[in-house]
Formats: structure tokens, sequence, C-alpha cells
């Protein structure tokens, strides 16, 4: 059977404006494209229907998140109560017994799992959402998505973990016979307070993390120092009245001891706890537009 050769059909490369569907006629590209994507304003990161939209991929990378940080690990979740539970009894042995930590009668044993538990989560949301972007490189370079869906789903994976050790706080709770009052009804606004603190911090971080690579080894050396002036260990009041003023400037302190006051049925301190939900609400907004600026470059240098 005779092959006959294939037949090259000539393609125009322009466009004219005028009499285009005359014979003839000669066809030419724009000069700049014709459809641009990229975000149009910095504070559309903000759109909670353009995070909605794409609920179904927070939700499958917060599952991602949770699958990838137990996988191959023979303890599995567990890891989330050893964390704080082998924390609280070296601060019991150190500072319970030997400094004599004053707690207004509540054992310390409880007293400092009450803040470990938040400050546990808050610290993994920073570290976890601080470096999610550069382990979703692959991601951000292939697909569009917004992409403060990253560290979220970074902050709601450490959600799970929250949880896990919050019952071994209701255990201890129990084992040491402290009651529960009405003042438990404003823990849910206080684990909101963490969440997006620790998302807005978690964002700025991953957002410096793309460009400066050094983000990863500070992000330790600083949450190691951030606990000791968090209300961790021990209770504001056992510092001197004109240092007191300084906790004031880390919402994690008033937030960690509204955990305790709301478990333990403690006053509130609510000029302290206004302060950490008004910076925590400037926290969030300056990370999502500094995360915004950087976004348009993420795909260049990640």
């Amino acid at each position: 059977m005779k092959q006959t050769a294939p037949q090259t059909i000539p393609v125009a490369t322009t466009i004219s404006a005028e009499n285009s569907e005359a014979p003839g006629s000669t066809f030419r590209l724009p000069d700049e494209p014709l459809v641009v994507i990229q975000p149009s304003s910095t504070w559309n990161l903000i759109n909670l229907k353009d995070i909605w939209a794409y609920r179904e991929l927070l939700f499958f990378l917060t599952w991602r998140d949770v699958k990838v940080r137990y996988k191959q690990t023979m303890l599995g979740a567990a890891w989330a109560i050893l964390q704080p539970l082998f924390m609280m009894i070296i601060f019991t042995i150190m500072f319970g017994r030997l400094g004599g930590v004053n707690t207004g009668g509540i054992p310390y044993p409880v007293f400092v799992l009450a803040g470990l538990v938040p400050w546990t989560f808050f610290s993994n949301t920073i570290t976890a959402s601080g470096n999610s972007l550069v382990g979703s490189a692959h991601l951000i370079t292939k697909v569009y998505f917004p992409r403060l869906i990253v560290p979220a789903a970074a902050m709601m994976a450490g959600l799970v973990d929250f949880v896990i050790a919050f019952g071994l706080l209701v255990v201890m709770m129990i084992y040491y016979r402290v009651p529960l009052t009405m003042q438990i009804l404003f823990l849910p606004v206080l684990i909101l307070l963490t969440s997006l603190f620790g998302l807005g911090v978690g964002t700025w971080m991953s957002a410096l993390n793309v460009k400066y690579r050094d983000v990863r080894f500070a992000l330790p050396f600083l949450i190691q120092l951030w606990i000791f002036v968090s209300s961790v260990i021990i209770p504001s009041s056992s510092l001197p009245q004109k240092l007191r003023w300084a906790l004031l400037l880390n919402p994690m302190s008033a937030i960690i001891e509204g955990y305790r006051s709301a478990l333990f049925g403690l006053p509130f301190d609510w000029p302290a706890l206004g302060i950490a939900a008004l910076l925590t609400i400037l926290m969030l907004f300056y990370a999502v537009y500094s995360f915004g600026k950087a976004e348009r470059s993420f795909a260049d240098i990640i």
C-alpha cells in the first residue's frame, strides 16, 4: 500500500484587528498575555469564601500531616501524651518539690500540665506551620490553591495532638480530685485564641522560611526561650510586681493562665486576656499581610 506524506497546514501567526475574516488577512499574537493568574490583592488571603471553596484540600492536607507525623513510629499517637508527660515530671521535680513554687493549693503536676498541654499545641503549631511551605514545595510550584491553607492545615493537625494530650490532663485532674466549675465553659474561647495566635506566628514564620532558611534553625531555640516567659512553669503571681507588666507583651502568658482559671475555678485576669486577644488579632492580620506580599515569589524561590 502506497503511503502518502502528511500534509502540512500553514498556521497564521498574526491577527489583524480589521477584516480578520477576509481572505489574505493576517493574524498577530498580542504582545501581553490575555490572562494573568495572580492574587488580585494581598488581603484576598483572608477571603473565607475562597478558603471554604478549598475546604476538601484543607481536610486532605490536615489528614496527610497527621499520618506523616506518626508514620513508621512504634508508639504512634502516644507521642502526643509522652511529650507533656515527661516535661511535667521534670518540672515537678525541679520546681514543684525543689523550687517550692506557690500554686495556690493546686497540685503542681496538674498545675504545670494545664500549662504544658496548650503550650505544646502552640509550639508544635509554630514549628509545623513554619516549615509547611518548604515541605509542600511540590504542590506550590505545580498547582494553584490558597497558600494559606498549608500552614492552616499544620495548625489543625496539631489540634489532634491537643485533644489527645488534653485527655491526659483530664485523667490527672480526676486522680488529684480537682473539681470543675462553670468557668470551664470559657475553655473553647481559650483554645480558639491559642489556635489563632499559633496560626499567626506560624504563617509569618512560613513566609520568612521560604526566603530565609535560617528560620527553621532559629525556631526551636526561640521556642525553648519562650516557654520561660509564658507562665508555664511558674505563675505570674510569683514574679515581682514591677516585672509583671512585661508578661502582657506575651499573649501566651495570659492565655495559659486563662486555661488554669477555666479548669481550676481561679479568677480570670480580664485585662490581660483582653490585651492577649488584641495582640492575637494584630499578629494574625500582620502575618496574613506579610504572607500575601511574599506569596507572589513563593514558586520562584521555594
